[in-house]
This record gives structure tokens, C-alpha cells and sequence, in this order.
């Protein structure tokens, strides 16, 4: 498996595809849409190639390439996942021709452009889960930025500007911290091996002999930068902004996949690179985490918007995963890795259904909905179902990755607290209470607004686009081994690069 080709195969034919769309005629926006579907289904059939082919038995990076690029630095392009990347890939490859069809009636104008830059955006989405050089990943994670700053800024809401500035804004920002990190992390790190290298596999061994103070800096430039993708609280604030003008497809996106790239960054850069500041901070990052899973929720209660409501409901939820990352054990870690994907399913299919009605009424307002279960009982089934998974209601999805980080929490050798799961456990009756009444206030009751009664239920295309999406919630949530098996080898292996005796012994 050492020199695969199919990593490279994944990233290039969005990236190939991209620019035979902008070469395209304009006057065929079926075809244009219908190929961009054809690009972005055929990355996920490679990432299916993919998924049978790794050997979740081995804790190692597989598919691993690796080619020579800037020889007198030794950087180079190197790609290659393990188990928990497999899973975020296989998330994007899957989420991306979905959010094309839900785009099919909603972007009308500049169809190839949208296209062009949504299939740009999956090959930043899939170079960062796949890089295994941090100069390499950089460069993925900054250019990710450019499509999803038009995707918002072209076609989102009113205020799309200020919302795609601000975006952009706080990103930049925490990368420029990362990318100083990189440097320094790599200089340093060239005393231990002879020779100045950004590649991830070779800073594994040579980063956790660096100086606990340098160590602690270096940790903080990250993880600043990881949390503010997040986003955790108090760096959160981007985040409503972005959700509510972005287009559906955009929420979608961000939510399912874009957020997931700062918790995937704490688990495969700052634990394993920063052992000792890991431990040191894991109190402070959990802390941050149960804040933003009881302030996100308290006040998603108090959203009049339903897209907003569930925008705040992402920082819940994220808290949720960064809590079972910093607990550090193998149970907090699966499960902060089985939630990073629930929530790309479940939070995906809730932006997408406020889509589908908004697209209908021209309205996300809760106040101007009620009454519509027996007007629309399609969406209303499938609008329960999705609230009932993003709660955590036992047999769906989110209940498996709550009740492991909950677990792992509760018996986490570096918090030393059954307080920090205390807390965290009241999120999950939080996000039963703003999800059900924003539920009870949109579909029973009376009809108040007469126009409603002119709302057709969803259509053949809006149904294809939600079965996939239900059908791994079930999955998730009644067999979850099938998932777990894949990242069990990889989590463990995180555990015991941050857990060792050597390490304990400073706490």
C-alpha cells in the first residue's frame, strides 16, 4: 500500500474537474450541473476504493506518497491517512455531491462558477485530512479558504459581505499563528533530527523532546488557530454570521465538513506533536469546551431564526468533540471522532431541510411557520428525524458519540474529574429543549399564516438527497462497530503518543 496512487487520484479529479467546468459553455447549466455531480460522485467512488482497501488493524499511516518538492528544505509532498482521517474523507466525498443536487433549484445565477468553486473547496477539504507534511497542509488549509469566502460573499444573504470578511478575517489570523508555529516547530525540531524537515511522521518522534516552555507556545499557536475553525467559545462568533448568509449548499459544507478540519487539527497536530502542553492544557481546552456546550445551547433557545438556531447548535456540538479530545482516553477520542462525523450527517440534514422550506416561503423566521405537519408531512417526519439525531436520542447517531465522550470524560487520567462530564451530560438535555420547541413551534399548532397552506411537500430530488443521510444516522446509531473498527487502531495509537509515564509525571 506505501505507493498508492489513489490519495492523489481523490484530490486531483475535483481539482481536474474544477477547471473543465470553468472551460465549459455557459449556456448549458443542466450539463455543467450534471457533470459537476459526475466529478464529485466519481471522488467518492475512490474514496470507497479506498475505504475497503485500508486494514483498520494497522495503527500506521496507509496509502502513504510521497515526492520530493522543495529539496533543500526536505519539503515535500507526502499524503496518507490513518483511521480517523479515513472517516472525515470519506464524510466529505460524501457530503459534496449531496450539497450539489440540494443547490439543483436554489443557484440560479453564475451556476458554473458556483460549481467550479464547490468542487475547488472538496480538494482543500480532502488535501488537509490527507496531508502528512505540515507545509503541505498549510497550504491546503489556507487555500480552502478562497471558495468558501465566494461561495458565501456571491451567493449568500444580505449581509453576505460582512459575513465572508469576518470569515476570512479570523482565519487568516489563526493561521498566520500556525504558520510562525511550523516554522519554529520545524527549526527547533532539526537539533533532534540533523535536518530542518516539515514532515508530520518525523516531528512525531523529534517534537516531544523539545523544551516544555517552547512546547507550550508552540501548542498555543495550534491550537488558537484550530480552535477558532472550531469554533470554540469564546472564538465563536464568526460562526452564526457565515451559517445564516451562507447558501444552503455553503451551511451545509460548513457545518458537515469545514468545521470538523479544526477538531481533526487538535487531534492529529497538537496532541501527538505537544505531548507535555497537551496534558497541561487539557483542564483550560475542556473548560472552553463545556462553556461553548451550555453557552451554544442557551442561546440557540432564544433564536427567533432557525438557521441561526442550528448554527448555534454546531458550537454545542463541537464542544462535545474537543471535550472527548482533551479527556484523552481511547473512548473520548472514538467518540469525539464517530461525533465529528454524526454531526456532519445530522446538523447537515437540519441546514438542509431549513433550505428546503426557505426556498418555499422566502422565510427562516420560527414565528412565521406553525401548523404545517399536516400540510407538509414529509418534511415534518424528516425534520424530527434530524432534531431527534442531532439530540442524541438512543438508536441514532449522536447518542453513540456523546455516551463515549461522556465515558471517556468521566475517566480521563488528565482532567482527574467526574465534574467536567457532569456538565457536559446537561448539553445533551439543552439541545433537547431548543431543538423540540423550535420542532413543536414550526410544525403543530395552528396555522397562522394562511400562505402556508400553498407549501408543497418535499419533492423526489429533495427525498434522494436526505435517504443516504438517514440511512447512515440509523447505521451509525444501531451498529456503530462498522465505524469504530476503522479509527480504533489510530485512536489508540494518539493515546499512548500522549499518555506515558514520562509525560504523567509532570501533571
Amino acid at each position: 500500500m506505501e505507493n498508492n496512487f489513489l490519495i492523489s487520484l481523490l484530490l486531483l479529479i475535483p481539482l481536474i474537474g474544477g477547471f473543465i467546468v470553468i472551460i465549459l459553455p455557459k449556456n448549458n447549466l443542466n450539463f455543467i450541473r450534471y457533470f459537476g455531480l459526475f466529478i464529485s460522485a466519481a471522488a467518492f467512488v475512490v474514496s470507497m476504493l479506498i475505504f475497503f482497501g485500508f486494514n483498520s488493524a494497522v495503527s500506521d499511516f496507509q496509502f502513504v506518497e510521497k515526492y520530493s518538492w522543495i529539496k533543500n528544505l526536505n519539503i515535500s509532498y507526502t499524503v496518507g491517512l490513518d483511521g480517523m482521517s479515513l472517516l472525515l474523507i470519506v464524510l466529505t466525498t460524501f457530503i459534496t455531491p449531496l450539497t450539489l443536487i440540494s443547490s439543483w433549484s436554489s443557484i440560479q445565477k453564475k451556476v458554473k462558477e458556483f460549481t467550479f468553486f464547490m468542487l475547488m473547496l472538496e480538494v482543500g477539504m480532502l488535501g488537509v485530512f490527507a496531508s502528512l507534511d505540515l507545509f503541505l497542509f498549510y497550504i491546503f488549509w489556507e487555500a480552502m479558504l478562497i471558495p468558501m469566502y465566494f461561495i458565501i460573499g456571491i451567493w449568500g444573504g444580505e449581509k453576505r459581505i460582512y459575513a465572508t470578511v469576518k470569515f476570512f478575517i479570523y482565519t487568516m489570523f489563526g493561521s498566520l499563528l500556525m504558520l510562525v508555529a511550523i516554522i519554529w516547530l520545524a527549526v527547533y525540531a532539526s537539533s533532534a533530527l540533523g535536518h530542518f524537515s516539515t514532515d508530520l511522521v518525523e516531528l512525531y518522534t523529534a517534537a516531544p523532546t523539545i523544551a516544555t516552555e517552547i512546547q507550550n507556545y508552540m501548542f498555543l499557536a495550534f491550537a488558537f488557530s484550530f480552535a477558532i475553525k472550531v469554533p470554540l467559545f469564546p472564538l465563536h462568533t464568526w460562526l452564526p454570521d457565515a451559517h445564516v448568509q451562507a447558501p444552503t449548499a455553503g451551511s451545509v459544507i460548513l457545518a458537515g465538513v469545514l468545521l470538523k478540519m479544526g477538531t481533526y487539527g487538535l487531534v492529529r497536530f497538537c496532541l501527538p506533536l505537544f505531548p507535555e502542553a497537551s496534558i497541561h492544557f487539557a483542564p483550560l481546552m475542556s473548560v472552553l469546551a463545556i462553556i461553548g456546550i451550555i453557552y451554544g445551547a442557551l442561546v440557540a433557545m432564544v433564536q427567533t431564526d432557525m438557521k441561526k438556531l442550528v448554527a448555534y447548535s454546531s458550537v454545542a456540538h463541537l464542544g462535545f468533540v474537543v471535550l472527548g479530545i482533551f479527556a484523552m482516553t481511547e473512548e473520548s477520542i472514538q467518540g469525539a471522532i464517530i461525533q465529528m462525523v454524526n454531526h456532519g450527517l445530522s446538523t447537515g440534514a437540519l441546514f438542509l431541510l431549513v433550505g428546503f422550506i426557505y426556498e418555499r416561503t422566502h422565510t427562516r423566521e420560527i414565528a412565521d411557520y406553525g401548523g404545517i405537519a399536516k400540510i407538509v408531512p414529509i418534511f415534518s417526519f424528516a425534520l424530527m428525524f434530524a432534531s431527534l439525531s442531532s439530540i442524541g436520542l438512543p438508536g441514532l447517531n449522536g447518542f453513540i458519540g456523546e455516551f463515549l465522550i461522556l465515558l471517556g470524560t468521566f475517566k480521563s487520567p488528565v482532567l482527574d474529574s467526574w465534574w467536567y462530564a457532569v456538565f457536559a451530560a446537561s448539553g445533551v438535555i439543552f439541545a433537547a429543549v431548543y431543538l423540540l420547541w423550535m420542532y413543536q413551534r414550526v410544525v403543530f399548532g395552528e396555522v397562522k399564516n394562511q400562505k402556508l397552506y400553498e407549501l408543497k411537500d418535499l419533492n423526489k430530488r429533495e427525498i434522494f438527497i436526505l435517504v443516504p443521510i438517514f440511512v447512515f444516522v440509523v447505521w451509525i446509531g444501531i451498529y456503530p462497530g462498522t465505524f469504530l473498527n476503522i479509527s480504533k487502531a489510530s485512536t489508540k495509537k494518539v493515546v499512548e503518543q500522549v499518555i506515558t509515564p514520562d509525560v504523567l509525571g509532570i501533571k
